[in-house]
Order: structure tokens, then sequence, then C-alpha cells
């Protein structure tokens, strides 16, 4: 998931004092400054933090990603390759993948999630366009994992598991679940009849910085080769900013004809809002699984309130289809009722 500013999460690293002055060690031998400080600056849903360092030649941020926990090289060799086509990524000063510890340039605080509004969100909207029409274009090198039937099908389990299940205690009964399977069947076939092409999976206001350049492109070590209309609808119809369905209508045609321009493989624009509109409902029921996991097992609460967004959206685009019926009754019958009943703590 995404960089997360103000996070209070407490690290996981059972050694974390340990790794605290590992971290304050590396970073003055990196910056050549024996006094420096570290000051937290954001972390992410993972087990990477970041830290700033106000150093003589400017800010920095030290990017801390434990060894045992999270493995900073496939950030790092999909930051090349995402270089590599032009896209806007943060620089790397210097870096120890050994010790998990890179310097990188300081970006700012704000992500675009924190700066956009509805009047600048048309001006923000280009400029994030043109970095994802930058990131499609990239061929996927060899061993690129796949968006493909295994990783969809477990983005269904979380839908049940932990939000169905878990969040609102419901036992769905064979009706129910025959309901839910053939959509999600129908959600997965759309998905895997799509163009392939590079896909970031979170590309969204969060992940995205508001530089002179940019935007600058963040939290991208888990991009696959995946559906074409994935990163568009995920752009517009974000986790945690909503816009009104006629605004995304609109920055999905724009997107379109840019991309047919670019060459990017998209169908037909009636073809491309059908497809972006299907993922996005498999986005929405996925999400809806991840938040309740982080808020259940992981102990993070923050994203859990943010759940009546994705029904929200559900809402507007299940009337659009026939083919998604079955979920709409779901909806109605089962989880709208079971979500008047459970309280959700704020974070």
């Amino acid at each position: 998931m995404s960089v997360v500013p103000g996070s209070n999460q407490v690290s996981a690293d059972p050694n974390a004092a340990e790794r605290e002055a590992a971290r304050l060690a590396w970073a003055r031998g990196a910056t050549g400054e024996p006094d420096l400080q570290l000051q937290r600056a954001s972390v992410d849903a993972g087990f990477r933090s970041y830290w700033r360092a106000l150093t003589a030649d400017g800010s920095r941020i030290v990017m801390d990603s434990p060894p045992a926990l999270e493995d900073v090289r496939p950030w790092l060799r999909m930051r090349a390759l995402l270089a590599s086509g032009g896209v806007r990524v943060p620089q790397v000063l210097v870096e120890d993948a050994t010790a998990g510890f890179l310097l990188l340039e300081d970006l700012g605080g704000p992500t675009l999630a924190q700066t956009i509004d509805a009047d600048s969100a048309d001006a923000h909207f280009d400029a994030a366009i043109e970095q994802l029409l930058r990131l499609q274009a990239i061929q996927p090198p060899l061993g690129t994992g796949e968006f493909g039937e295994a990783l969809l099908q477990r983005d269904a389990g979380l839908f049940e598991e932990w939000f169905l299940r878990r969040h609102l205690g419901l036992a769905p009964d064979c009706d129910d679940l025959d309901r839910l399977e053939l959509v999600q069947r129908r959600l997965m076939d759309n998905a895997l009849h799509q163009a392939r092409v590079l896909t970031h999976r979170d590309f969204m206001p969060r992940n995205l910085m508001p530089v002179a350049d940019g935007p600058a492109v963040l939290d991208f070590q888990d991009c696959v080769i995946g559906p074409v209309a994935y990163d568009p609808i995920s752009l517009f119809k974000d986790a945690f900013l909503s816009w009104p369905l006629e605004r995304v209508d609109e920055w999905l045609a724009r997107y379109h004809e840019r991309a047919v321009a670019a060459r990017i493989p998209v169908p037909a624009l009636h073809v491309f809002q059908r497809d972006a509109d299907w993922l996005g409902v498999q986005r929405h029921l996925k999400i809806l699984g991840i938040f309740s996991r982080l808020h259940y097992r992981d102990g993070k609460t923050k994203y859990l309130p943010d759940a009546p967004r994705f029904i929200t959206y559900l809402d507007e685009v299940l009337p659009r289809y026939r083919e998604l019926e079955p979920l709409r009754e779901v909806l109605d019958a089962r989880i709208r009722p079971a979500m008047e009943r459970v309280v959700v703590p704020s974070p």
C-alpha cells in the first residue's frame, strides 16, 4: 500500500532499539555528518519506514527497510526499470541493500492526495496520466509477476474472509456464495481478457508526489503485468479520495484519448469504460478485504473507516451492468444491513 504521512505505526521489528541505532549510524555515515538527527517522515502499510534528515546539502530521506521483513532490492530493481522509461521516481543518493537502508532525495511533505482539490484536479490528473502512460509503455522484463488468475482468486478471498466474515460477522448462505462467485468469476474473466501492460496496482494520489517534473511515483515495488484499465481506474476511483462520477468518466475518456495517441493497447472507448468499471468493482471488493485485515490482524485502525467509500463506489457503478446484478442483491440484502450494525472505532 501507500506512504502514510503522520502515521503512528509501531515497528514490527522485535529488535527495534537496535534497528534505530543502526539506522542513525548508517545515516550519519552516508551523509558524512556525525551529529545528524532523524525525524519520522512517514511509514507505509508494510515494514518500511521513512526518516527526514536535515543535512548541509539540504533535506534528505532515509528509507529503512529491515531485510528480514521487507527486502529493498525489488524496490531498487523496479525503480531502475521505471526510471529507464522516463517515469519520475525518487532519486537514490546512497544505497546499502544488504543493511536495508537508502538515502533518497526529499520530495517534500504532502502527497498529491493532500494537495489536490476540485479546482486543481484536472491539471494534476493530466500530469499523472503522463507518468502513467510512460509506465505502461515500458516493456516488462522477463520474470515480472503476473496479475493473473492466482492473484485475482486471492483478492476475491480477501473480501469474503476479512470483510464479510471477520468484519461484518456474516456467514454467507449457499445463495449468497453462488451470487458472489458468479460476479467474481465475471470480474476475473474481464480482467484476464484485457490487454496486458506494466501495472502499478496502487497508482493513486496517495502514491504520487506533486513535484515540478512529476508527479513522482511512489510504492512501485509490486508492479506486475496486468490489465490496461487497472491503473487508470485506481487513479480516479481512489481508496481515500472520492470524485463525482461524471468527472471520473471524463478523466477516463481523457486518459483513453491520450493512451490511443501513445499507442497503449486500449480498446474502443465504450469497451474501455466497461473494463475500467469492472476492474474498479474488483478492486473495491479487494480493498474492503485488505482494510479489514489491516484492522483486525495488524492493528492498523486508520483504514477501515473508509469502507463506506467503496460501498458508494459500488452503488454508482453496479446499476450500469445487468451482469453484476447478483452482487447488488447481496449488497442490498446482506451487506448494507450488516454495516449498519457494526461500529467501526475511530482511528
